[in-house]
Order: C-alpha cells, then sequence, then structure tokens
C-alpha cells in the first residue's frame, strides 16, 4: 500500500532548504508555455517574445533550443543577456537616446554574430543614432515606432511618420526596416470587445505599410502587440508578435485574458514570521519581494491558503487578516503567485529551480541589472 502523500503541483518536498523569500520557477512549465505559444502561432519566424519577463540566459537558452531565432528587449542589458546567449536577432524596443546609444554601439561592436535594432519615432533620435553609427561604419536598423493608443511613445501613423520612414533610409548610420505598434493598452477581459479595439487601432498601421510600399519603400515588416493582444494578431499573416508574460503566467493575466491557457511558471515562497494579534499573520513577503503597484488585494494569490486578506504592506513584510480559525503557524509556507510577474522577476537575482517537486540549482536573472558589461 503506497502511503505516500500527494503532492499539489506546486509543493517543493524540501521546502526546508529554500529560504524565504525566494522565487521559484519549474522548467517544465515554462517548457510547456513554450509549445503553447507555438500551437497559437506555429511559425516560430513571425514570433518575437519579450525577455523582459524572465531576464534569464536560462530561459533564452530553452526558447533558441525551441527554434526562436527573433528576439525583443527593453534595456541594453537585456540586449547583452541575449547576445551573450547567442541570439541571432535582438530588437532593443526602446529609444535609444544618450549614454544609451553609445552603449548599443558599443553592443554591436562586441557582438557582431547578434543583428540589433531599435526603435525611433523622432527626427532628433534618429539622427543622433545617424551620428554615432556612421562613427563605426555600421548601419542600424530601426523600427519607427508607432503611437496606436498607448499614448507612451510613438508618433501617429500617417503622413509625418511616413516622412520618418523615408529619412531613416536616407541616413548613412541608420536603416529602416519596418514598424513598431505596441497596444498594451487594451485589456477588456471580453475578448471580442479586445478584439474590435485591436482592429481599428490596426488599421492605419497597415494604411501607413501600404503607402510605403506604393512609395517605393523596400518590403517592410510589421512588430505588433504584446501578450494581451496576441491571440488577435496571430491570425494576422503579415506581422510579427512580441508575447512576454507567457512564459512564467501571473494572476492578473490569468484573471483577465482566460482564451489564454498558459500555465503559472514562478511563483514567490514566502513563510509566515509571525502572528501579531489573533487573528492576523506576518509573512516575509515584503516590497522588495513582489511587485508592489496593485492595491493590496491584488499583489499576490497563495495557492495553498484561501481565507487571507491582506492589510498592510511594507518593504520586508506583508500582513493579513485571517478570514476564520487562524490555525497558520509561524514558519509554515506559503506559495504565491505575483498579480504583475515582470517587476517581481527584477526584484530577486537568482530564482530556485524545482523539478518533481524537489529544490535544486538555479536560475540568474542577470538582466535585471542596469548593466552587466557594457
Amino acid at each position: 500500500m503506497n502511503n505516500a502523500i500527494q503532492l499539489d503541483w506546486f509543493e517543493v518536498s524540501n521546502v526546508n532548504e529554500v529560504d524565504s523569500p525566494s522565487l521559484l520557477v519549474f522548467p517544465d512549465r515554462v517548457k510547456k508555455n513554450i509549445e503553447i505559444l507555438k500551437s497559437m502561432l506555429p511559425d516560430v519566424a513571425r514570433l518575437r517574445p519579450h525577455v523582459k519577463t524572465h531576464k534569464s540566459p536560462e530561459v533564452t537558452k530553452l526558447l533558441l533550443e525551441s527554434g526562436f531565432t527573433k528576439f525583443k528587449c527593453a534595456t541594453i542589458a537585456e540586449a547583452e543577456m541575449l547576445a551573450e546567449s547567442n541570439a541571432p536577432d535582438v530588437l532593443l524596443a526602446y529609444q535609444a537616446i544618450g549614454p544609451k546609444a553609445e552603449r548599443l554601439a558599443e553592443l554591436v561592436k562586441c557582438y557582431p554574430k547578434t543583428r540589433f535594432s531599435c526603435l525611433v519615432d523622432n527626427e532628433v533620435t534618429a539622427l543622433h543614432l545617424d551620428s554615432i553609427f556612421k562613427k563605426i561604419n555600421h548601419k542600424l536598423n530601426v523600427y519607427i515606432d508607432l503611437n496606436i493608443g498607448m499614448d507612451r511613445t510613438g508618433i501617429k501613423p500617417g503622413v509625418e511618420a511616413e516622412a520618418l520612414y523615408k529619412k531613416c533610409q536616407s541616413l548613412d548610420g541608420v536603416l529602416s526596416v519596418g514598424l513598431h505598434a505596441y497596444d498594451g493598452h487594451l485589456r477588456d477581459e471580453d475578448l471580442s470587445e479586445r478584439t474590435k479595439k485591436c482592429n481599428e487601432g490596426f488599421v492605419p498601421v497597415i494604411a501607413m505599410q501600404q503607402n510605403l510600399l506604393h512609395s517605393g519603400c523596400n518590403e517592410l515588416v510589421i512588430v505588433v502587440g504584446g501578450t494581451t493582444t496576441f491571440p488577435i494578431h496571430a491570425k494576422r499573416n503579415e506581422v510579427v508578435c512580441s508575447p512576454g508574460t507567457f512564459i512564467y503566467w501571473d494572476k492578473g493575466y490569468h484573471d483577465t485574458f482566460k482564451e489564454q491557457p498558459f500555465e503559472f511558471a514562478a511563483l514567490v515562497l514566502t513563510r509566515i514570521i509571525s502572528k501579531p494579534t489573533a487573528d492576523t499573520i506576518c509573512v516575509d513577503l515584503g516590497h522588495k519581494a513582489i511587485a508592489s503597484e496593485n492595491p493590496f488585494d491584488k499583489r499576490v494569490f497563495f495557492l495553498n491558503a484561501s481565507n487571507l486578506e491582506p492589510t498592510g504592506h511594507s518593504e520586508e513584510h506583508m500582513v493579513f487578516k485571517v478570514n476564520g480559525q487562524n490555525d497558520y503557524q509561524v514558519g509554515d509556507v506559503l506559495y504565491g503567485v505575483p498579480f504583475h510577474v515582470c517587476p517581481t522577476v527584477a526584484l530577486h537575482e537568482t530564482a530556485v529551480v524545482i523539478n518533481d517537486h524537489l529544490a535544486g540549482g538555479q536560475w540568474n536573472m542577470i538582466a535585471r541589472r542596469r548593466k552587466i558589461k557594457i
């Protein structure tokens, strides 16, 4: 007779060897999420996953082994991590201004096997990049960053944007090769409503592409969307998609984007360190261990504790009211799903690897740094 205790998927059998708070990663689930992504858009040539979520060479290796060749990032450190991992094609989805442009040029010189590109949404940036890359006799590929409603960066699709595209084609140090459009502001839980808004926002992007082609520009690529609109853009044959959160998934996206079947693959582990009153507990999951930009009740969801109501949060502590009998003990372990996994990962230098319920080894979020070498 088998008397072994059946563990839930997230439980760690040697948890007493894992300090808290810690980030846990589950490689089997990461691999499954990669396969789910490929099932939603089988042509990996049309996928340029964003690495801002994992920031890890170990995950990058898994993606490379799965056939991915194009990647997207937001910082020079992320770009360097990708190049160190031998990623063939890296898009820095950011405006390279000031020293950042010089650092990008240094990356180009140090990693000749990686093809780098970045975003431009104004002539000042274009000319700045042009002057830097002319000095190293290199023509940097750039994508015109289009504002299709996010109102964060980008130029509105239209005549001015088309003129900027053509300007970048005429320079010696940069070359416009495509358009970039991010619609992360579309977060409707109703997929049909999100689809309607997404399609409306994409109309001027296609119109701009066609205008440029008709005016004699060479074939140009459209890199579009993120996780929120990925299932919609994935149906367009003419675009490259850039989801990122899929790799680990989180509670926020799980609750809102139910049409996406990704699994939780990264958790935070925390312990109860105090029972300050009869109906409260305190855990060691402070601001420094979990993303804290959301309200208290939208920061962490515990898989093994459903009766906790967050009442306080500070740098090293998080306090909960216990609704019902307070049977929790000091030292109890709680497994939490971050509501926002990307900035949560950025708070941890390393993640504990969990295979078959056993903790052993680590993954390194080296790209959480502002600077690695360059």
